[in-house]
């Protein structure tokens, strides 16, 4: 079973910079076989994807957050990271970490953590 925890979520004014992370818990599989994605689902709407990585340079990022926002991970630590710079009221949402496994196509996610961006 693969476990997720995302950290780094807050309250931030607009136009500030968070750092979220996601720490995997992968029972022994190799970090660098998943998939790793950010999603978030802000209030009274649907999931929607933020971005994804594949491998350690494969990345694509929403319209929205492009330009702003960086996804990386670190398969020693086994650890996905989402920078978000430039934040903006609507950014405002749960984000939550999803890992794929390649081989099975098996997804799971995390628990989530809230971002709020607000002056």
């Amino acid at each position: 079973q693969v476990q997720l925890v995302e950290s780094g979520g807050g309250l931030v004014q607009p136009g500030g910079s968070l750092r979220l992370s996601c720490a995997a818990s992968t029972s022994g599989l190799t970090f660098s076989s998943f998939i790793m994605y950010w999603y978030r689902q802000p209030p009274g709407k649907e999931r929607e994807l933020v971005a994804s990585i594949f491998g350690t340079s494969g990345t694509n990022y929403a319209d929205s957050v492009k330009g702003r926002f960086t996804i990386s991970r670190d398969n020693h630590k086994n650890t996905v990271y989402l920078q978000m710079n430039n934040l903006k009221p609507d950014d405002t949402a749960v984000y939550y970490c999803k890992a794929v496994r390649v081989i099975s196509g098996n997804g799971f996610w995390g628990q989530g953590t809230q971002v709020t961006v607000s002056s």
